[in-house]
């Protein structure tokens, strides 16, 4: 998959429900050029705004006639119809990962979550912009059935809705399944993708992407320098450990208030840290605040860190013997990639520390760089937690801009046949 971009005519794409940018990071280390993003969050947005519109990596060239600011698909497709029409054959790439709650394997699943119908808006863009291709990303339970009323058919998986309606439309949709820790990323996160290329661009000699991105793969590993075997979870944290760096006060009162990490650059990075450090010198990220844990909270994270296997989920009978009704409790083994991430912060549990983790770690389990700034409140509940996207939920929703990466290197070699 190696590509000399320098001799690449950019493509131009649509990042749609963007986030806070891990697929644009990603595409945009690709070489794709970004001609907007739609992102209804006002906090999401402004993360994508501060990285990849004004700061280190900008690559938008956004139109005049949109403002830089969180909207809606509908509020696009109402107030902008003649621009958007204009775009027709203008724009190469339509990307994007419609909000996955109502499909998501470990949560609900409810097949009325009026969320499902946002991939709906997805598919009324590409009608409108008619780009050569698609990407789409969304949790494995997108291409699962829904349980149906007792004595009725199982519903269609709705990937398959959504295929069958872009083929419709003109579009060989190829699907399958990716897993990020493939891809140097230090987390099992498989999920479903599906790659969609206008019909008269293929030939006799047109791959399937899923073999030709398998295939290509050690070579995209070696490209970044990262190791071919799997990236452990301590080679992505190990240097943000408290009791390596102490910590330093954050916010509210001295004595009852927020701390962070007093992060010190190691002498010795491990490879995945060289690219996760590249560019930022010895500055030290953001996002380093640490939970304010009571002593009981402690005590309980230091019982589940003793009786857990790390890696795997608390059983019903640990559960009982801690005293929590919560479902997902798992440790995070230092051996291995991380479980996948979750908006929740309190899912996973630090290997060795007796805390959940900060926004940064999240952010290194995703493949965010340390420059990569991520903005907002850090978390919020009650009924704004549908209606939020604090920083660690921005980065628990956020594709791993690795895996974004190597998508986008891969529809760049169709590109440029």
């Amino acid at each position: 998959m190696s590509i000399n971009l320098d001799a690449f005519k950019s493509g131009t794409y649509i990042d749609l429900f963007s986030g806070c940018g891990g697929l644009s990071l990603g595409l945009g280390n690709a070489g794709w050029k970004g001609l907007f993003a739609v992102e209804k969050d006002p906090m999401a947005f402004s993360t994508f705004k501060h990285n990849l519109i004004d700061g280190k990596y900008a690559h938008f060239d956004w139109p005049q006639w949109l403002p830089r600011e969180a909207t809606t698909i509908q509020n696009l497709l109402e107030k902008y119809p003649e621009q958007l029409a204009a775009l027709e054959g203008n724009v190469d790439l339509i990307a994007g990962g419609p909000p996955c709650q109502g499909f998501s394997l470990a949560g609900r699943r409810n097949a009325k979550d009026p969320r499902n119908k946002l991939s709906d808006e997805y598919i009324k863009m590409v009608e409108i912009v008619s780009p050569k291709y698609l990407l789409l990303e969304n949790v494995r339970g997108f291409n699962a059935s829904f349980k149906a009323p007792e004595g009725k058919k199982a519903r269609k998986p709705h990937s398959m809705i959504v295929k069958g309606k872009l083929e419709k439309l003109g579009y060989k949709v190829f699907t399958g399944f990716l897993c990020s820790a493939d891809f140097g990323v230090p987390q099992k996160r498989t999920r479903f993708i599906m790659i969609g290329v206008k019909k008269e661009l293929i030939d006799d000699a047109f791959l399937n992407p899923f073999e030709l991105i398998a295939e290509n793969r050690r070579d995209f590993l070696i490209s970044k320098n990262l190791p071919l075997r799997p990236v452990k979870v301590s080679d992505a944290i190990g240097d943000l450990h408290v009791e390596k760096n102490g910590v330093i006060y954050h916010s509210g009162s001295d004595k009852t208030g927020f701390k962070q990490i007093d992060y010190k650059v190691p002498l010795k990075l491990s490879k995945y840290l060289k690219v996760m450090r590249k560019g930022s010198g010895c500055s030290k990220p953001n996002s380093l605040r640490l939970a304010r844990h009571k002593p009981s909270t402690i005590e309980k994270f230091l019982n589940i860190q003793r009786i857990c296997k790390p890696g795997i989920s608390l059983s019903n009978e640990m559960r009982l013997e801690i005293g929590t009704k919560k479902q997902a409790i798992t440790v995070l083994s230092a051996s291995e990639p991380s479980k996948t991430l979750t908006t929740l912060p309190d899912d996973l549990l630090h290997y060795s520390e007796p805390r959940i983790l900060t926004v940064r770690e999240m952010a290194r389990i995703q493949s965010f760089p340390d420059n990569f700034d991520i903005l907002g409140k850090y978390t919020t509940g009650g009924e704004r937690r549908t209606q939020e996207c604090p920083r660690y939920t921005q980065i628990g929703n956020a594709v791993p801009p690795f895996l974004g990466e190597a998508l986008g290197l891969l529809i760049n070699k169709f590109n440029m046949e």
